[in-house]
């Protein structure tokens, strides 16, 4: 993606010495004949679009259980705030606008015209799958609007037409595409007909799941397709070398690794992203972290033997109590991989050795959590910490005044993780219940939980509906902190899971060896030197966070977000969503 910008800089310097030559909004600078037969000039066009993929952010998941946030307070969503708004018209213009020129042009060969409309139409179905997702069914505009001679009274298209039309699109995205841009390739980092095919499944995943079909969540017609579309994405996948990276805690640090189905490109000093700035401990970073793990989480990892520590089948069985005062041991190996502790090492910045505290009196002022009154000073996180910090996917060689400006690993997007964890889902549902298990196994192979005497890695599902519910779970700690659980969660229609919780956090505290509270002075003077274990301290349970809003209120009508009341004050024809006060069924019934 890089290599096409040097011949427009060229170009564009003739006109303007300080033109951004990868945000070029205003084509009507140029003679805009000239930038639609120009292939530099549209692929510049088409490379500044690709921001609509995102980037790294640390509270990805901070809408489900995983994060410390209540981040659903009464009335969190309401037809007149800006929350869970998805209506992004203005990139679909110029999504149709890339279309609408490219066919027209004369100047592009057609190998140039494909590749353009290739990557702008799987970018028009991105976008719509967005929306729908949100919403239900859209106005699906496939034309570049005319803001002062087009009737821009357009209605909603209803969702089974919004899927139709999405699918449409990403045929003929793949059609067009490179069927495979090698991890070598100077066009890595562009959509290929890999990502699209398995994009192409997941909307179909979508489209056949419960949160679209409530009356009949499990038994309608669309899983057919989508297993399908499923199984036809994992194996062409496979077939092209896609695997899972030996190490998860390599997945997105080993850039351009065979787990990576796409990723955006981070590159310093040109691109960065916000990720260990925003999950480091404050004493490691630029300021507090925003996005902290939380004990409720933290107790969803299962144990070595892939059984929860409450399972009393399971070889690693505690009880709670127990298991709070030692909640780090024999723990599948994710967990070690992904969440920072009181007491673990943690040798960030270079520092060989390093433990990083929690406990306040102990821990940097940054750092750490806690009431203890024997604390010099309370710690003032006690409404956005919990004991616990994210390690995954941290790029630990940065230094402290580095992990603002040069954070530069690639965003993965999509891993093969999850195509394979689509593709269990699909087959489990039409009644392929050995495929799943087989999946399921390998995910938790790679993981690196033990495999039992009965070669299962700790899954006891024997049936569809207990097979659904070990994916649910799976796909919890796999992804955990990407992104995905609010929307896995919601798409099986299980945001009950969310509703009327709150969130806990963990207090260290350190003792002696005969269990008393150990003199601050002493365990400071420890602590420095790394000396002071994980062992050497009790825990107990918080409340996270201690003021204000404490519960999570997720109703039903939060299956479908409404439409903006701004956007149906501009356009009589849209109507509202039947859940909050309209007519439209954002349903596939």
């Amino acid at each position: 993606m890089k290599i096409i910008f040097y011949p427009i800089i060229a170009l564009l310097l003739a006109t303007s010495s300080c033109k951004n030559v990868l945000d070029i909004d205003d084509l009507n600078s140029l003679d805009e004949s000239k930038v639609w037969n120009d292939p530099n000039l549209v692929n510049a066009y088409i490379t500044n679009l690709y921001p609509l993929f995102g980037n790294w952010i640390a509270g990805a998941d901070g809408n489900s259980e995983q994060l410390v946030d209540i981040s659903f307070p009464l009335d969190a969503v309401t037809v007149n705030n800006t929350a869970y708004k998805a209506w992004d018209y203005t990139t679909i213009r110029k999504i149709n606008t890339a279309i609408h020129k490219v066919n027209e042009s004369t100047g592009l060969s057609s190998d140039v015209k494909n590749s353009v409309l290739g990557q702008a139409l799987f970018m028009r179905a991105y976008m719509y799958f967005n929306m729908v997702r949100h919403h239900g069914g859209v106005p699906y505009i496939t034309v570049p609007q005319d803001l002062k001679k087009d009737d821009l009274q357009t209605p909603r298209n209803t969702t089974k037409e919004c899927f139709d039309l999405l699918i449409k699109d990403l045929d003929a995205a793949i059609a067009l595409l490179p069927a495979t841009i090698e991890k070598g390739s100077e066009d890595y980092g562009r959509i290929d007909g890999n990502f699209a095919v398995a994009f192409k499944a997941k909307v179909l995943l979508y489209k056949a799941s419960p949160q679209f079909n409530p009356s009949n969540p499990y038994g309608n017609a669309y899983w057919t397709e989508a297993h399908a579309a499923n199984k036809t994405a994992y194996d062409r996948l496979k077939a092209n070398g896609y695997a899972l990276t030996e190490d998860y805690a390599q997945i997105a640090i080993q850039e351009k690794g065979p787990e990576v189905v796409f990723a955006v490109i981070n590159s310093y000093p040109n691109k960065v992203a916000n990720w260990d700035n925003g999950v480091r401990p404050g004493s490691e970073s630029r300021g507090p972290a925003s996005a902290v793990p939380s004990w409720d989480f933290v107790k969803t990892f299962p144990m070595k033997d892939g059984k929860l520590f409450s399972d009393a089948t399971g070889k690693y069985h505690k009880t709670n109590d127990d298991f709070l005062q030692s909640y780090w041991e024999n723990r599948d190996p994710r967990f070690d991989k992904s969440i920072v502790w009181n007491g673990k090492i943690y040798e960030v910045s270079g520092k060989a050795g390093k433990r990083q505290y929690t406990s306040v009196g102990i821990a940097a002022d940054l750092d750490n959590f806690g009431v203890n009154p024997k604390a010099k000073t309370p710690s003032e996180n006690l409404s956005r910490y919990s004991g616990f910090f994210i390690l995954k996917n941290s790029k630990l060689s940065l230094k402290q005044t580095e992990v603002e400006t040069q954070y530069d690993v690639d965003f993965v997007l999509m891993r093969f993780a999850e195509v394979m964890m689509n593709y269990a889902e699909t087959a489990n549902e039409t009644g392929d219940f050995n495929t799943a298990l087989d999946i399921m196994k390998q995910i938790r192979q790679r993981a690196g939980i033990e495999i039992g005497s009965d070669g299962k890695y700790g899954i006891t599902a024997s049936n569809r509906s207990e097979m659904r519910d070990a994916i649910l779970a799976e796909r919890n700690i796999e992804f955990c902190f990407e992104g995905h659980r609010f929307w896995d969660l919601r798409r099986a229609r299980k945001l009950n899971t969310l509703n009327n919780t709150t969130k806990y956090g963990v207090e260290a505290i350190a003792i002696n060896d005969n269990g008393t509270e150990m003199d601050l002075d002493v365990a400071v003077d420890l602590a420095k030197s790394y000396n002071l274990k994980e062992n050497q301290f009790k825990y107990s349970v918080l409340q996270v966070p201690n003021t204000g809003n404490k519960v999570n209120l997720v109703p039903d009508t939060y299956y479908f977000f409404p439409i903006a009341q701004s956007v149906i004050d501009k356009n009589s024809k849209i109507q509202q969503n039947k859940d909050w006060g309209g007519t439209f069924n954002p349903t596939m019934e």
